[in-house]
């Protein structure tokens, strides 16, 4: 123990790896113990740390090394002796990487004590690895042949890594993107209960996501298990590429393609060195983003500290949210959001001015209900189209763009259509209502229950659907499973197939014999919209007479 003790107080020429005397001595150690023995170095040649055991068991966690990017080192190397003769294997490199060390020296220890080689007295050691990271997209290290220690302990070390970062820093400009927004890594995980279509279509959409919350998509990893890691969620080998893979293309945020449970959260992070989000808070930070209206900003409120509360806990270095990213906008957190006790006023408090909200909304309805006016609701799968609809039918001006969740506020319109028997004029409420997404988080569905209150009150539904979408058959059963475990069963249902300008006449005969009642249009070319308006006569008249 004092000799392991003492190797603090060594200090090492700031322009060498290493000295003949430091390995030796190191080397001694290590044989003495008859384990192998890791020292960790700054770029002053202070040694920082040191560890009985392998790389992999002496490791530094990434939470505690200094801060780096993909164009740079960590600035610490590390001496590890090993008691074979061999070079350093994949999992010692691995750790390497993980760790992004400027260098690491393996000295492989003799069983007997001094011995000569090349001509000079080596002490234990008998033959010397020199491994370091490569700006490759394949190759991330690169391990020299056996060396003698007078080789190591010439080497000059500042020219090595001041090479190395360089090359780093030009392979990192020339992949560079906006650095005002995320760098994200997606990782996704393919269970036995989903299809290959289902995942493709589900990391595809996690994708849009992360774009329309203003993240930059680098790369997607995939693997495949019978189920969930309780844990990690992905395998230990997993959690390692995602790091080294991070650490390559400079991602500054993963992205799991499922919800993940706070333990997983803090088990993530602490391996990787990043922050780690899941599916529900990437919509939850659309969310914060897209609220205009108080209401909206007030249920999108509601909504993160329902879904914050009890990830709390935990989250280390990263519960200091402010300052922008995926995942930080919204109510904004400092230490531990001024404590668990206080987070859980403001929900009460927040949950009062929702119930206000909701009885604000039931009146409104009942004033229109006493007019005899009936409302139809607009449904539909985030980015199908409903507001471009509502815009074309009641000139309403509804903010639209080719994004999931561009609009969030409720907007009510009257429209006029054919009456079903007379044909006259008949004035009717039309209301677009924020889009549904497959897994619709709970906390988002009990902070907007005031906001989907107006399709179980309405007398009938437009369900929209971008029949141009790849799933959209998928995409369909996503919306009706959540109107179905609405607790007031919604009216009369009329689907409405949108943008037939951009499919082929095979999708579109498949969806006509699947759904013969359906209308088909597309709204942006204002194709279908006069038989759309006779429909909904007929719906109003169906839902009113039943």
């Amino acid at each position: 123990m004092k000799q392991l003790q003492r190797l603090y107080q060594s200090r090492l020429p700031g322009d060498r790896i290493t000295t003949s005397e430091f390995a030796q001595r190191l080397a001694a150690i290590s044989t003495d113990l008859g384990q192998p023995v890791c020292v960790y170095l700054n770029r002053r040649g202070q040694v920082i740390r040191v560890g009985v055991g392998t790389l992999r068991q002496t490791r530094i966690p990434p939470l505690e090394l200094p801060r780096y990017g993909a164009e740079r080192l960590s600035g610490i190397r590390c001496l590890a002796t090993q008691l074979k003769a061999d070079p350093p294997n994949e999992s010692t490199l691995s750790c390497m990487s993980l760790q992004r060390l400027d260098a690491l020296v393996t000295l492989t220890l003799t069983g007997s004590g001094f011995e000569r080689r090349g001509g000079g007295a080596t002490g234990y050691v008998e033959d010397v690895y020199l491994a370091h990271l490569i700006p490759h997209p394949e190759v991330n290290w690169t391990v020299s042949p056996a060396l003698n220690l007078e080789a190591i302990a010439n080497q000059d070390f500042v020219s090595l890594v001041e090479n190395l970062e360089a090359e780093f820093r030009r392979e990192f400009i020339a992949q560079q993107v906006d650095r005002d927004h995320d760098r994200v890594l997606i990782v996704g995980l393919r269970t036995d209960t989903m299809t290959a279509d289902q995942f493709r279509d589900e990391l595809a959409e996690l994708a849009r996501l992360v774009e329309t919350a203003g993240g930059d998509v680098l790369q997607t990893l995939k693997q495949r298990r019978a189920r969930p890691h309780p844990q990690t969620v992905v395998g230990e080998g997993k959690v390692e590429e995602i790091a080294r893979t991070a650490q390559t293309i400079g991602a500054s945020l993963i992205v799991f393609d499922r919800d993940l449970s706070p333990a997983q959260v803090r088990n993530l992070e602490e391996q990787i060195g990043l922050r780690v989000v899941d599916r529900t808070e990437v919509i939850l930070d659309i969310f914060a983003q897209r609220a205009q209206s108080g209401a909206g900003k007030l249920q999108v409120e509601l909504a993160q500290l329902e879904y914050r509360l009890p990830r709390l806990t935990g989250r280390g270095q990263a519960m200091s949210r402010l300052g922008g990213g995926i995942g930080t906008r919204g109510p904004g957190e400092t230490k531990l959001e001024t404590e668990r006790r206080a987070i859980q006023r403001r929900i009460s408090r927040l949950q009062q001015e929702v119930d206000q909200l909701q009885a604000h909304r039931a009146r409104m309805r009942q004033r229109r209900q006493h007019y005899d006016v009936p409302s139809i609701a607009v449904v539909g799968y985030t980015n199908a189209g409903k507001s471009t609809l509502l815009n074309i039918l009641t000139n309403a001006e509804v903010y639209t763009a080719d994004q999931l969740f561009a609009t969030l506020d409720p907007t009510t319109r009257r429209l006029v259509v054919p009456d079903a028997v007379t044909q006259a004029p008949l004035p009717i409420l039309l209301t677009d209502t924020v889009g549904f997404i497959h897994d619709l988080p709970p906390s988002l569905v009990d902070a907007f229950r005031a906001t989907l209150e107006e399709v179980t009150e309405a007398n009938a539904l437009l369900h929209v659907v971008d029949l141009s979408h790849p799933a959209w058959q998928n995409q369909i059963r996503s919306v009706m499973k959540i109107l179905a475990e609405m607790p007031i069963a919604p009216g009369p249902v009329l689907l409405v197939f949108n943008k037939i300008d951009q499919i082929d006449g095979d999708t579109l005969t498949l969806a006509q014999e699947e759904f013969p009642q359906a209308v088909f249009i597309s709204a942006s070319d204002r194709l279908g919209l006069e038989t759309l308006r006779r429909r909904i006569g007929q719906l109003v008249h169906y839902a009113m007479s039943c």
